[in-house]
C-alpha cells in the first residue's frame, strides 16, 4: 500500500505565502515524477506544477514566478512554495506521484493525496 498525505493548507491574505508538503510513504520501490494540482470549486482539475526525479520542473503559467516546487528523494517527500498568493489561487490542492511499488514492479502507477485547502483571502 502507498499513501500521500499533504499538509501545509490553511488561510491566507492576498500577498502571502504558504508552503505545502506531501510525503509518501509506503510499500515504494522508486518514484519517477511528482506534482501538485488543485481544482476551485466549479471548475476542473489542473496541474500547478510537476517535478521528475531528475530533470526540469514544469509549471502553470498562473503561478510562474511566484510558485516553486521541489522535492527531497530521501525523505518521499514534494513541496510547494506559494508566494505572492491571489484570491484566484484559492482551492483544493492536491500530490500526485508516479510510484513503482515493490509488489508489482514492472508497474508505474499515479497515486493520489487527500488534498490540502488553500483560501486566499482580498
Amino acid at each position: 500500500q502507498v499513501q500521500l498525505v499533504e499538509s501545509g493548507g490553511g488561510l491566507v491574505q492576498a500577498g502571502g505565502s504558504l508552503r505545502l508538503s506531501c510525503a509518501a510513504s509506503g510499500s515504494i520501490f522508486s518514484i519517477n515524477v511528482m506534482g501538485w494540482y488543485r481544482q476551485a470549486p466549479g471548475k476542473q482539475r489542473e496541474l500547478v506544477a510537476t517535478i521528475p526525479s531528475g530533470g526540469t520542473t514544469n509549471y502553470a503559467d498562473s503561478v510562474k514566478g511566484r510558485f516553486t516546487i521541489s522535492r527531497d528523494n530521501a525523505k518521499n517527500t514534494v513541496y510547494l512554495q506559494m508566494n505572492s498568493l491571489e484570491p484566484e489561487d484559492t482551492a483544493v490542492y492536491y500530490c500526485s506521484a508516479q510510484i513503482t511499488t515493490t509488489q508489482r514492479m514492472g508497474v508505474t502507477r499515479a497515486y493520489w493525496g487527500q488534498g490540502t485547502q488553500v483560501t486566499v483571502s482580498a
